[in-house]
């Protein structure tokens, strides 16, 4: 055994890396008996301090007893592992956390208190930090849903993430910026906005998410035609030569308690008005935007079901928006049905290049969002006046300068490629005759999830039909998009258990 290897004194164990991806949380692996535990007595699920060479992160103990791990040896989480800058044999301190003021304030939030701005600083900072446990951002975020935090908590809320993280500033006398609040499959306009209104001389640095419970978000559409995951500086240099760019947010880390807390609320299922505004605004003031403009979806099966839902959300986003120096404009949308006929990275972003290229074979409800999009952020900007922005959208895209305009931001981010295509196909055909009376958001995204997606870029579903279309029996509704069979065929066994995925009535 090496010296570097050698048993460490019992206040440390020798770092390991484990190889297993946590996400965000960070995770270290102990045996019971090896000498930390037996003297500190960290039972599993205990919160410990780990400490090398003047780096520290709170991570959470998970017991292991198999031999994997020696006696001697600290299994870390590939996040534990990157926080701390490890190679691999250092002795590692682990040793029990500070006591957290934090803590507090969540026990208070928790029992119906309201917070300050000073409490949730301290909250953010704990969060971004990687200081609390997933059970204590649980907790915080359940205290926080439904009616649970007045304006002004929003609004502090708001400021607080965003003063945990690096905010942007760029030598843009305006700079504007979009935001869906999602639900809506397909909805992929953000990659035809961006070159509309940027060929147009107004600058919009756009850093997007990936998909967390969707078939696809912008950066996986985003990165099938070219990197996305683009550091600070590079992301400056892109946006500094083009007026823009679409870039992952999770690589150039703006409001990142943010990400930490969207972690926890998937699986949770909760995503109350406080949260969403907080989290899209804080976003939004970090990247540097001064106008922003927000598309609600509403229908059905989309995220925002009702009118009345739309219009509370949107005077929160614009009372926030106002209060922290953004000028907020919200537009509710038909969320009707998915948008374009691709839903899944690769087929979403196909739709993408053949709106920006004018092709005959183009969505033209994508195309169409995205123009009246584009067209109030010129209007916004000062780029067009009221009721005249749609028309410079339209011309811009009409005339290639939008096509150009994307072409010239893909290469600066690394270069233009051609999305894929998938080598398994399935189409789903109509039972009978009639005309298409609802298509459902949440399973047709389902489907395209089961069939891979967003994980596989070139999975997914292509809709062939929309609401109003008159379909024949035997007539293809919409087309399966899979890697593997296996994967085909579980997605497959899934629409066919699901009648009313598409639903056709008789008609007139």
């Amino acid at each position: 055994m090496t010296a570097a290897h050698a048993k460490p004194a019992p206040a440390t164990l020798v770092a390991r890396r484990a190889g297993i991806d946590t996400y965000q949380a960070p995770i270290v692996y102990m045996r019971p008996d090896c000498a930390v535990c037996l003297a500190e007595g960290f039972e599993a699920q205990a919160r410990v301090e780990l400490v090398h060479d003047g780096r520290s992160v709170l991570a959470t103990v998970h017991h292991v007893m198999a031999d994997w791990l020696q006696v001697h040896e600290a299994g870390l989480s590939e996040a534990a592992w990157r926080l701390l800058g490890l190679q691999g044999g250092e002795p590692l301190q682990i040793r029990h956390p500070p006591v957290l003021q934090s803590l507090r304030h969540i026990r208070a939030k928790t029992y119906g208190e309201r917070l300050d701005y000073p409490q949730l600083l301290a909250v953010m900072r704990d969060v971004a930090a990687g200081r609390l446990s997933d059970l204590h951002l649980a907790s915080f975020v359940t205290a926080c849903v439904g009616d649970r935090m007045d304006r002004q908590e929003v609004i502090d809320l708001t400021r607080a993430m965003v003063d945990v993280g690096e905010r942007l500033q760029w030598p843009f006398d305006t700079v504007v910026d979009k935001h869906c609040v999602g639900g809506l499959p397909g909805n992929r306009t953000t990659l035809l906005v961006v070159p509309i209104v940027t060929a147009c001389g107004v600058a919009m640095p756009k850093t997007s998410s990936r998909a967390i419970t969707s078939p696809a978000g912008t950066a996986d559409a985003m990165e099938t035609l070219a990197p996305v995951a683009l550091d600070l500086p590079a992301m400056r240099r892109v946006v500094e030569r083009l007026g823009g760019c679409i870039v992952w947010g999770g690589a150039v880390q703006l409001s990142p308690a943010d990400d930490v807390l969207i972690r926890v609320e998937r699986p949770l299922d909760l995503d109350g008005t406080a949260q969403l505004v907080a989290s899209v605004l804080s976003k939004k003031a970090a990247a540097g935007s001064r106008q922003v403009l927000i598309d609600i979806p509403v229908g059905p099966t989309a995220k925002v079901r009702s009118v009345a839902a739309a219009a509370e959300l949107s005077a929160a986003l614009v009372d926030v928006g106002a209060a922290i120096g953004l000028e907020v404009r919200v537009l509710q949308t038909d969320g009707l049905q998915p948008v374009g006929r691709g839903i899944g990275p690769a087929l979403e972003a196909h739709d993408v290049l053949a709106v920006l290229q004018s092709r005959p074979d183009a969505p033209a409800d994508l195309r169409e969002r995205a123009l009246v999009l584009a067209g109030q952020l010129l209007e916004m900007a000062g780029r067009a006046v009221p009721g005249e922005g749609l028309a410079l959208a339209r011309q811009t895209l009409d005339s290639g300068a939008a096509w150009r305009q994307f072409a010239a931001i893909c290469e600066a981010q690394g270069g233009l490629r051609e999305p894929g295509r998938a080598p398994h196909v399935r189409a789903i055909t109509a039972e009978r005759a009639g005309l298409v009376e609802a298509i459902d958001n949440r399973r047709i995204a389902m489907a395209a999830k089961l069939a891979g997606a967003p994980g596989d870029a070139v999975a997914g579903v292509k809709l062939e039909v929309k609401l109003g279309q008159r379909v024949e029996r035997g007539q293809p509704l919409y087309v399966l998009h899979a890697r593997s069979q296996g994967e085909l065929d579980y997605a497959t066994d899934y629409v066919r258990a699901q009648p009313g995925l598409i639903g056709i009535g008789e008609g007139a």
